[in-house]
């Protein structure tokens, strides 16, 4: 048998996706003999940091694990894509496979004991949601803005653990906020953990558009390792990958960073692609949105148009002054 070496954090939602791409391999190519191999990232150790102080989602999730690729020490490496950076390439890595796409909207997720009719009898008034997704952040306070927004960290089982027993969420600077009524998370993530059932209130993807790539799994490998590229091909999704193609596109143009309030999200219905996209700042305040439809086919030029339309609307702006001092 060929042995095949997946690099994955430790986090039980990422063993969850590492899984599901080993189960796929298995099915299309039975004579690969798969090893999972798990890094604990710098995101993964320091939970009390904002992102940006590691360089964001890309330097405190990804960055070690793809050091081990270029290395040798792996043949692939799984990844959110959302946690991917989107505004620069990776010098002599590839994205070789993306699965298909879980469901990609937001849910709120509250503590035990407290329901929905709780939450809506008040607005949100008087709860404090947690999250650490600048997105996320910015479309609860636009949305719910009787409601205190925090900061709160850790993996999705971790932070409904946190969450249920009313801990505070340290801070960098030694303070601490909470204990959170609500998290606002990916329902995928929820899913991937067994934890569906603790959505309160799905999100609609018109009122909290996703981040960009929300709810595909990447599989990455080296650019020049054509071999691994041919087994990952097995299981790429063409779908998936022509939305992410344009949602990251709109990325590329908008030059956003890990501090950026932005989502997007593409559909493809028959020939066509539908592709909305939004800018917002981290106070919800201010609120930009472009939507495009075009041939499923051009994926990239719809993102460009995408982005550019957005850039017309000032974006820019938005962007710059969202962007760390």
């Amino acid at each position: 048998m060929t042995r095949f070496r997946i690099g994955t954090r430790k986090s039980t939602m990422a063993l969850a996706q590492t899984e599901e791409i080993a189960r796929r391999l298995s099915a299309a190519i039975p004579s690969l003999d798969i090893e999972i191999v798990r890094f604990e990232t710098t995101g993964d150790t320091d939970q009390t940091s904002k992102l940006l102080t590691h360089g964001g989602k890309g330097g405190a999730f990804v960055a070690e694990i793809r050091r081990a690729m270029l290395t040798g020490e792996l043949h692939a490496a799984m990844h959110s894509l959302k946690d991917m950076p989107g505004n620069e390439e990776t010098p002599a890595l590839v994205v070789a496979a993306l699965l298909s796409r879980d469901p990609p909207g937001d849910v709120l997720v509250l503590r035990q004991g407290l329901s929905l009719d709780d939450f809506r009898r008040e607005g949100g008034r008087g709860f404090k949601i947690g999250t650490n997704a600048v997105r996320r952040a910015a479309y609860a306070r636009r949305l719910l803005p009787n409601a205190d927004v925090i900061h709160f960290r850790g993996a999705a089982d971790t932070r409904i653990r946190k969450l249920d027993g009313g801990e505070l969420q340290r801070l960098p600077d030694g303070g601490a906020v909470g204990p959170a009524d609500a998290l606002i998370m990916a329902r995928s993530g929820l899913e991937r953990v067994g934890l569906a059932d603790r959505a309160s209130y799905d999100f609609p993807i018109a009122d909290m558009l996703p981040a960009v790539g929300q709810g595909i799994v990447a599989v990455e490998c080296a650019a020049s390792d054509w071999e691994t590229r041919r087994i990952l091909s097995t299981i790429d999704d063409p779908v998936a990958r022509a939305c992410a193609d344009a949602e990251r596109e709109v990325l590329w143009v908008l030059n956003g960073h890990c501090n950026s309030p932005i989502a997007g999200f593409a559909t493809i219905a028959g020939m066509q692609m539908t592709l909305t996209a939004s800018v917002l700042d981290e106070a919800g305040d201010r609120f930009i949105e472009a939507q495009r439809t075009g041939p499923a086919d051009r994926p990239r030029e719809l993102g460009r148009a995408v982005g550019l339309e957005l850039l017309a609307q000032g974006a820019a702006e938005l962007i710059e002054r969202s962007r760390p001092r």
